[in-house]
């Protein structure tokens, strides 16, 4: 029983990373839409958030299957 939780928590944190990964890409475009010469400064941010957000939900992945 204690495996099918586990995976159920995994569910909402790849949810959750889902839904961080649509907000870092439409902060990055409306902030492009907004100031188009700021791209090179804004792509780096967007790519690294883009990176944490998916190492949460792979931290998640993870302790799914430890515990």
């Amino acid at each position: 029983m204690t495996g099918n939780i586990n995976l159920v928590g995994y569910g909402l944190s790849a949810i959750g990373g889902a839904i961080g990964v649509g907000l870092v890409f439409a902060a990055y475009i409306n902030g492009v839409a907004r100031q188009p010469e700021a791209q090179r400064v804004l792509q780096p941010i967007a790519f690294l958030g883009l990176a944490l957000t998916e190492a949460l939900a792979i931290l998640g992945l993870v302790f799914a299957f430890v515990l």
